[in-house]
């Protein structure tokens, strides 16, 4: 659990969440990259659905350099 990212710190991430990128067209469903601000204080990126009744989570990791500049920008590695 290298980034021991909890559930509660994925639903504040939710609550706070911005859409960075849309993937309607994904070989496997319409899905998205949100970020939000977890409990910690820390950014966490979720990859969800986004056509489904349920939200599903993909995947959920903290946005760190070099692949993220910053939280919202990618950096030069990705």
């Amino acid at each position: 659990m290298e980034e021991a990212i909890t559930v509660s710190d994925l639903r504040t991430a939710l609550e706070t969440s911005t859409l960075l990128e849309d993937y309607p067209d994904h070989k496997r469903g319409a899905c998205c990259l949100v970020c939000g601000q977890a409990l910690t204080g820390r950014f966490v990126h979720v990859v969800c659905t986004a056509d489904l009744p349920d939200l599903v989570i993909i995947t959920v990791y903290e946005a760190k350099p070099p692949k993220w500049e910053t939280p919202y920008k990618r950096g030069k590695a990705s």
